[in-house]
């Protein structure tokens, strides 16, 4: 059985960035959380999707990149309320997923209306 380094790759990435963020804590919270909030994920994604990808499935897929990070956003701005607030971490990220999960809702009816 032959690897597919190209497939494989980008997980042992995340898998590696993953690993950092948790030994970076330990020394600085401030320098988990730019690696953690780093444009990854997005490239990884990238380079998964671009093997074989014509210029306007790129394009089609960036566009849609942009368009979903809103409620990703809208995740973050909710946890950090939370956080605020007190709340434990079960919580937080139930409020966070739940905010998430509502701004794609309303995002892919917006999609839908408008036509994007």
């Amino acid at each position: 059985m032959e690897i597919v380094w190209g497939r494989v790759l980008p997980v042992l990435v995340s898998i590696s960035i993953i690993i950092v963020v948790a030994i970076l804590r330990e020394y600085s919270r401030t320098l988990a959380a730019v690696v953690a909030t780093m444009p990854i994920n997005i490239p990884l994604a990238l380079w998964i999707v671009s093997d074989g990808s014509t210029r306007e499935q790129m394009d089609q897929f960036t566009r849609t990149l942009f368009i979903n990070i809103w409620p990703t956003i809208l995740f973050l701005l909710v946890v950090w309320l939370a956080a605020r607030s007190g709340w434990r971490l079960l919580p937080m990220l139930a409020a966070g997923y739940a905010a998430w999960g509502i701004g794609l809702l309303a995002l892919s009816a917006l999609r839908g209306w408008v036509g994007i």
